[in-house]
């Protein structure tokens, strides 16, 4: 059972909601090689271990559980109680100390609210505990807190505005260490957000210098960062910032089926990356903010190994790339066709001699792809303001 405050070294460790979050996801995903009736229990240890009265409901309606009443009311009990010292700590605070004595007691209560998941009554005490800090840093702590609150409950779009409060506050002053946090929360919500371009970049600047431990260890970092670069990047920026870079080198093994998936990629060696494909799929679908993309990922995991097994080749038949992939012809043959018609990959299949010819745009007809693509866009703005200008 986890048994621990926010205010018990949030630097040390993962943030007890996003743990059980994680877990919840663990316990309701198919894929998950765990003990599922172990793991509900460790869950609901670690909710009447620490008080979690809100998150309980939470979790029980989640997974349709009975709610023990018994249990729930004593757990607010003990919250109230808590709430009740922080309070009486503080008003000692404004009485016999300083400012930042009647802060401790503000922020300790607003951690505490966040960590047994009272949303409401945590974003209050937040707020007053802002009103007493002062600077950029203890500011963007709060944020933090609020964001990773909100990242539990699924409250994206307030994750979107809060981070873009941390960034003006980071503009305004933020220290080194702060704005190294803020990029791992940019990237978390940016990889949610399906743009694991963007994920990508910030992860890998995260990489040398994280310090953001309350959301996950670093073991994850490295993964959210090779899986976003597998697709965002080129094969010469794979190799650079991912392949050969020292801090995932020292990590990777961690997760054999991640380092296989990388290194056969990265060695054309497309039978060993299937097979690792279908471990890091399932490592994905247990993933809160990965899951929702698992399809999406897929695809474009599979665009990316295709596309680079054709730039070798003008024309290569059907039967020899469905034996490199190690999969059956007419699998291959209706992916691979799907792709084409798409325009995600730049080939044509002869279903007469049964080969795959591979076609190369040219500069030119790049330029010419690129500037209709830019007309378009142009001549809907054209039309959107022609419209207003037709009603006023």
């Amino acid at each position: 059972t986890i048994q621990h405050t926010e205010m018990d070294g949030e630097e040390e460790r993962q943030d007890l909601k996003l743990e059980l979050l994680e877990a919840v996801w663990q316990y309701r995903s198919p894929d998950a090689p765990v003990d599922k009736p172990k793991l509900l229990q460790h869950i609901l240890d670690t909710l009447f271990a620490n008080d979690m009265a809100p998150l309980y409901e939470h979790i029980a309606g989640e997974l349709g559980l009975a709610v023990d009443q018994a249990r729930l009311g004593a757990m607010r009990a003990s919250i109230a109680a808590r709430v009740a010292k922080f309070e009486a700590d503080a008003k000692d605070a404004e009485e016999n100390a300083g400012e930042s004595e009647v802060r401790e007691a503000l922020l300790g209560k607003a951690e505490y609210l966040a960590m047994v998941g009272d949303k409401d009554a945590a974003f209050a005490a937040f707020a007053v505990t802002e009103g007493k800090s002062a600077g950029s840093g203890p500011k963007m702590d709060i944020v933090f807190s609020q964001a990773r609150l909100c990242m539990y409950y699924g409250d994206w779009h307030a994750v979107k505005d809060l981070l873009a409060k941390a960034q003006r506050l980071c503009d305004s002053g933020g220290d080194w260490e702060r704005k190294n946090k803020l990029k791992v929360y940019q990237a978390v919500f940016a990889m949610y957000s399906r743009d694991f371009k963007l994920a990508s970049s910030l992860f890998h600047e995260a990489l040398a210098t994280f310090s953001a431990t309350e959301l996950f260890p670093y073991s994850r970092v490295v993964f959210y960062a090779v899986i976003t670069s597998i697709i965002a990047m080129d094969r010469v920026a794979l190799k650079a910032k991912v392949v050969d870079a020292p801090e995932v080198l020292t990590t990777i093994n961690q997760n054999p089926a991640l380092q296989q998936f990388l290194d056969a990629l990265y060695g054309c060696q497309y039978k060993q990356f299937f097979q690792a494909f279908v471990e890091v799929v399932s490592q994905i679908k247990r993933d809160p903010y990965l899951a929702l993309h698992a399809r999406y990922y897929m695809r474009e995991v599979r665009v990316v190994a295709y596309t680079q097994f054709l730039e070798s080749y003008k024309s290569v038949a059907l039967a020899s790339m469905a034996a490199a992939f190690n999969v059956r012809d007419e699998f291959l043959d209706h992916e691979v066709a799907e792709l084409i018609v798409a325009g995600r990959i730049n080939a044509r299949i002869d279903k007469v001699a049964g080969v795959i010819e591979t076609s190369r745009p040219g500069a030119r007809s790049a330029l010419y792809q690129e500037s209709l693509k830019k007309g378009d866009v142009l001549l809907n703005r054209v039309q959107k303001l022609s419209r207003v200008i037709d009603m006023e």
